[in-house]
């Protein structure tokens, strides 16, 4: 009988193929896995794989997966059953294709040899750290022994060295890896887990890419991180080391590049250098996500936080006076082991205390593996959980809505980054996030234009083009910016 065998990766190679295939990828979670698709998807263009929007008749399907969320795992298992149902039809039919399934990221990383036991039809298993190396794990794939590859090691090398210099993913809103991993142990994560230790890339390779992300049409960067304003690179010079502050100046300086933002930060690392790059740096957007968790100083300190929530109310007031237009969102969670109706009652006043423009909410899911699962004893009842978080969200959400309506009649830049639902409409983000349909033509698309907010829904906002100039549109950020024509990246389908 033929035993499948399971190869860990040790080595590089790099494979060309003018053989054009057809590529999934199915991305789970956070701002940093649509960007992992994204490379993966640079990666295996050089073995001819073109990205398409369904695993139909697909030659390679990647799940890129988040461990973050509740029963996460679960959903991955789902997903894996339907497609095997199209390998196997695949595998009937007389083409002689063969489907390759591929489960990658945090899941990947916490479960692998879980995945390749359960999952015998899955291919290739490979954590966040590994997918420069796609190239010889296809290779081993492929053979007609049909080797399964288990790749869930912490390479030594950089993943970022080896990556393709060009991107077909770049938008007019683009992300960029600079910061990965967690030092912080919080203990109710599985980050510093799944992706390990902080790491920060040199400021020149992240200046070099950023630049060439702008010629190919970015017009707004987001910097991302597990701790993105944990960031400390190597700067250009020897010996030195940049912070999140410096490197955003420096960003800053790049031609066509009109917005500036980051994501995700722990107020641990908010520094007096960033902190003061946003009142010194103008495409420095107004809106920062600042993940607290709770109210609460003995749930702050039970969860590892290390800070209170003082400590954060400070940080607040320090960078509201640098930037008084500053809007914030942030996470919470309720039912936390050994969380009290009274540290609630705190979580509720410091969202009263800061006010938040938009926020994050969940009911606490314990993870294997972490500190926090195993506090059996203290854990909060679902049902109030539930309670707690139906009344938290409430809060939040009257706080949403009243920052949207205070929008209104305010002529506000907006950055046109996407097609709208409908023909002659942009879609755009005000500075501070909020989607906002425009009616606008198509030569606007990539600018950033005066729009007067004339409503305010949930989520969104809606407006009108100011005139100026007596040409409708246009002001001094389009003027000096080249208007482009949408060039849609190739989609990962991104999944909550």
């Amino acid at each position: 009988m033929h035993t499948q065998r399971v190869t860990r990766i040790d080595t590089r190679i790099r494979v060309q193929h003018l053989t054009k295939k057809k590529l999934f990828i199915k991305t789970w979670g956070c701002q940093m896995n649509v960007y992992d698709s994204a490379r993966m998807a640079d990666v295996l263009a050089s073995l001819g794989y073109q990205p398409v929007e369904a695993p139909d008749g697909a030659d390679m399907v990647i799940l890129n997966t988040c461990h973050i969320r509740e029963k996460a795992s679960e959903k991955v298992f789902s997903e894996l059953g339907r497609l095997r149902i199209e390998k196997n039809r695949q595998s009937a039919e007389e083409d002689g294709r063969r489907m390759i399934i591929a489960v990658a990221g945090c899941v990947a990383q916490a479960e692998g040899e879980e995945i390749m036991a359960r999952a015998p039809f899955v291919d290739m298993v490979f954590g966040p750290q590994t997918y420069h190396q796609l190239p010889e794990m296809v290779a081993r794939a492929s053979r007609a022994a049909g080797e399964r590859v288990l790749n869930t090691d912490f390479p030594v090398e950089s993943k970022f060295d080896f990556l393709p210099g060009e991107s077909a993913a770049t938008g007019v809103s683009s992300f960029l890896s600079v910061q990965e991993g967690c030092d912080k142990f919080c203990t109710f994560c599985v980050v510093p887990y799944t992706r390990g230790a902080e790491f920060s890339r040199p400021a020149a390779q992240i200046l070099a890419e950023a630049r060439r992300m702008v010629i190919a049409g970015a017009r707004e960067i987001t910097l991302l991180g597990q701790n993105v304003n944990a960031y400390h690179g190597d700067g250009p010079a020897s010996g030195t080391t940049w912070g999140l502050g410096r490197l955003i100046r420096e960003l800053a300086e790049i031609d066509g590049l009109l917005r500036i933002r980051y994501t995700t930060s722990h107020p641990r690392d908010m520094d007096d250098d960033l902190i003061a790059a946003h009142g010194d740096v103008p495409a420095l957007m107004p809106f920062v996500h600042l993940p607290v968790q709770s109210g609460s100083d003995r749930i702050l300190a039970a969860m590892n936080r290390k800070h209170t929530a003082d400590d954060y109310r400070r940080i607040i007031d320090r960078m509201r006076k640098v930037r008084p237009d500053l809007a914030l969102s942030s996470d919470f969670i309720v039912g936390f082991p050994g969380e009290r109706d009274a540290d609630f009652a705190e979580s509720l006043r410091l969202i009263t205390d800061i006010g938040y423009a938009q926020a994050y909410s969940f009911k606490y899911s314990a993870r294997p593996g972490t500190p926090a699962a195993g506090l059996d004893d203290t854990q909060v009842p679902e049902a109030v959980k539930t309670e707690r978080l139906a009344s938290l969200q409430q809060l939040l959400n009257a706080q949403q809505v009243a920052f949207n309506e205070s929008s209104i009649g305010r002529t506000m830049p907006v950055l046109l980054d996407r097609s709208g639902k409908r023909p002659g409409q942009l879609m755009g983000r005000s500075p501070y996030m909020q989607s906002v349909p425009v009616d606008a033509p198509q030569r606007l698309a990539g600018t950033v234009v005066d729009v007067r907010i004339t409503a305010a829904h949930a989520n969104s906002l809606a407006g009108e083009l100011v005139l100026a100039d007596g040409v409708t549109g246009l002001t001094a950020e389009t003027r000096t910016t080249p208007a482009m024509n949408f060039s849609e990246p190739p989609a990962c389908e991104v999944t909550a």
